[in-house]
Formats: C-alpha cells, structure tokens, sequence
C-alpha cells in the first residue's frame, strides 16, 4: 500500500469513527489535539484500519507516539503491514518445507 493511499486510508477511518468528514489532513495533523479523538475512537479507528489493511493491531502495544499525529500512525501501520508480510511469507515457507517432507 502506497504512503498516500494509506493516509486517505486514516482519513477514511477518523471519518467513520468521528461522525463527520475529515479531508486535507497533513501527517502533522496532532490526532488528539486537533481531531479531539477519544480513546472508543482511537478503538474504532484501529478496527477500521485493521480492516482495511489486513493487520492486526494489539492496542496493548500501541505507544501515545504511534498515535501522537497522522504520519506517526501512519508510520505504525506501514511497519505492521511489513511485519504481517514477513509473517505470511515465512508461515508459506513453512508449508512448503511440510508438504515437500511429506511426499
């Protein structure tokens, strides 16, 4: 995924869990101070994320910097997805070492 079309991604999901558009951000937009996020939204931000994107996201390892503005966030993410990619290639690899052992 693109850094632009997760940014649009975040904005996407603030829109849902806010209750109202949310366009034009910058990845200095501060997500508490600006945006006025609550901790259900931040919630419902990352279950929209999560979605969208296919990661899955432990809030109990989020640190208040990941989610201080829209770019640390968005930082975050791009690490969760490489992190999930790494995951799916090596649990492939795994399979294959199983089915070849198996033959």
């Amino acid at each position: 995924m693109e850094r632009q079309e997760l940014v649009l991604t975040i904005e996407k999901a603030l829109s849902e869990v806010l209750e109202r558009p949310v366009s034009g951000l910058t990845e200095e937009t501060a997500l508490f101070d600006e945006l006025q996020l609550t901790s259900l939204a931040v919630l419902g931000m990352l279950m929209s994320v999560e979605e969208a994107t296919g990661i899955s996201v432990d809030p109990e390892g989020l640190d208040i910097d990941d989610l201080r503005t829209l770019g640390s966030f968005a930082d975050y993410v791009e690490a969760a997805i490489r992190e999930e990619e790494i995951h799916k290639a090596e649990s492939h690899k795994g399979e294959i070492h199983k089915e070849e052992g198996t033959s």
